[in-house]
């Protein structure tokens, strides 16, 4: 009885209630795909973030995570890259998980063959480089190549939703590998992610203990079945709220109706900062 009345007074004390925590995905949800979060995106989660926990948790590298929110490890209470598979808290690293050690070479090199062939023989307009990237917890694979520009993204995302690219590829894949037990996720515009069953964004939740939260709110735009916050936004651990336009400032909208801060009146536009 002595823990709820030392956490109460704690929270008296501090005013950030550090049993609620909020999730965030990075794309489509604090930022626009692929580009720079906005100024005063980051001013209200500073705002937050004396109010309740907040974490980060992306599909990309810590690399690439870096490059649009800037110090995130330092910005969030927990920050997770490659869905969780590195881990952080208040800045420290408290964890790394890596896909090598899980699958074995043998294996990633019949996947990565495999993926290299089939791409090779995909008709599609146009084709760049960067077609398999390896990450520490998984390999994401991309038709037309990372390497491509940003219109070039934007017409293949167009290509791939009328003629499914990579809906397709990843149907066959899953026949071809499915003595593996493996996870396929699309998200973004140009690629999908494969890991091993259960490293979805759910595989942050083991760093959020139950008995040191009481609610979990995840935001996220790919919230559909196949897209790659789904698993984490309907796990009954968490309270999923979906970014369906993929507009950060909707975001802000909805966090202003439950947590009572004022969301901006406009975020500047990507570009523009």
């Amino acid at each position: 009885r002595l823990a709820p009345v030392l956490a109460s007074c704690a929270l008296a004390m501090s005013g950030k209630n550090t049993r609620i925590i909020a999730l965030f995905d990075v794309d489509g949800t604090l930022t626009e795909p692929r580009k720079v979060v906005s100024p005063e995106t980051i001013e209200y989660l500073k705002s937050l973030r004396e109010k309740i926990c907040i974490g980060v948790v992306g599909g990309s590298d810590l690399t690439k995570q870096k490059e649009q929110l800037g110090d995130s490890p330092n910005l969030f209470d927990y920050c997770f890259s490659e869905n969780g598979l590195l881990a952080y808290k208040d800045g420290q690293k408290i964890g790394e998980t890596s896909i090598v050690s899980h699958l074995g070479e043998d294996n990633l090199k019949r996947i990565i063959n495999w993926a290299l062939r089939y791409i090779a023989d995909l008709d599609i307009p146009v084709k760049r480089g960067t077609f398999v990237e390896f990450r520490q917890g998984m390999l994401n694979l991309s038709p037309i190549g990372r390497n491509c520009s940003r219109q070039e993204r934007n017409d293949f995302e167009k290509f791939d939703l009328e003629h499914r690219i990579r809906q397709t590829m990843v149907a066959k894949m899953k026949e071809e590998f499915a003595d593996l037990s493996l996870t396929y996720s699309i998200g973004g515009q140009i690629s999908f992610d494969l890991f091993p069953t259960g490293w979805d964004k759910t595989f942050c939740l083991r760093y959020l203990p139950e008995a040191d939260f009481d609610e979990i709110h995840f935001f996220g735009d790919k919230t559909f079945e196949g897209g790659n916050d789904y698993e984490i936004y309907t796990s009954q651990r968490t309270k999923g709220h979906s970014i369906e336009d993929a507009d950060p400032m909707t975001t802000l909208k909805k966090l202003a109706k439950l947590f009572g801060i004022e969301a901006p009146e406009k975020l500047t536009p990507a570009g523009a900062h």
